[in-house]
This record gives structure tokens, C-alpha cells and sequence, in this order.
């Protein structure tokens, strides 16, 4: 840190400039943390929906094939063609269901930038207490992204 003219203390300007540069990069920190946490949100929230497509989708198939069973049964009544179709229809709609239930569950454990919110509020709280004038010791280094705090 640089000195101001007597050599012992840096002066006002020096302080404010070294506070927001500080600040700026407390800022691009808080950003990056955010950004790492809703990357690894998305992957989950994505892999959740994508079950959910490929359930629909199954649930779909299950339909037609209800409906051909249902009209095989009502146009032969010779069940063997439609008790065929609907054994099939039965297994497409308990894999649909094995599929909704893991999709729920992936969706579930999808959380926000909790980290990034907690570091955010302490940082707020340190600015709050540097504005009422008391002594707050600040992180000399921001944390590292992905990194543990």
C-alpha cells in the first residue's frame, strides 16, 4: 500500500481507491461462485426434464397401443391380439412411471447459489458495518471459484 505525503499513513484518495478496487473484485467473485453453482443447477434441472420428456414420451406410445388393443378387443373379441397389446401397453406405462419418479427426484435435489447468497450477505453486512464506522476485518483474498470456503 502506498503512503501518503508524510510517509505515515495513505491518504484519503489512496483509501477509497484501494476500498473499490476491493469491492469490484468481492463483486467479480460473488459472480463467478454464482455462475459455478447454477452451471452444476442447470445439469441437474436439465437431466430432470429430460426424464420427464422421455417419460411423456413413453406414456404416449402407451396410448396408441391402448387404443389399438382396445379397438382389437372390441372388433374380434378373440382376446389374444388385444390381451398382446395390452400386456405391452402395461409395460410401457410402468417404465413411464420408473421414469417420473426418478425425474422428480432429480428435480428435487436441483438447489440454488446458496454459497454465492451467503458470501453475498456477509459481504453487505461487512459494508454496512465499515458505514457505521465500526472495524471489520475483510477477506484479503476473494475465494476462488468451485473452490471451498
Amino acid at each position: 500500500m502506498s503512503m501518503g505525503q508524510n510517509g505515515d499513513e495513505p491518504t484519503v484518495g489512496q483509501l477509497v481507491a484501494n476500498a473499490s478496487k476491493d469491492l469490484s473484485n468481492l463483486v467479480r467473485s460473488e459472480i463467478e461462485l454464482a455462475k459455478t453453482e447454477l452451471k452444476k443447477t442447470a445439469v441437474k434441472a436439465g437431466t430432470g426434464a429430460g426424464l420427464f420428456a422421455g417419460a411423456a414420451f413413453l406414456a404416449l406410445l402407451a396410448i396408441v397401443l391402448l387404443s389399438i388393443a382396445l379397438a382389437y378387443a372390441f372388433n374380434a373379441l378373440g382376446l389374444h391380439p388385444a390381451l398382446a397389446f395390452l400386456v405391452t401397453a402395461g409395460i410401457y406405462l410402468l417404465i413411464a412411471a420408473v421414469l417420473v419418479l426418478i425425474g422428480r427426484r432429480a428435480l428435487s435435489s436441483a438447489k440454488g447459489p446458496e454459497r454465492a447468497i451467503q458470501t453475498s450477505k456477509e459481504s453487505v453486512d461487512a459494508l454496512k458495518a465499515i458505514g457505521k464506522g465500526d472495524e471489520v476485518s475483510l477477506p484479503t483474498a476473494p475465494p476462488e471459484p468451485g473452490g471451498r470456503r
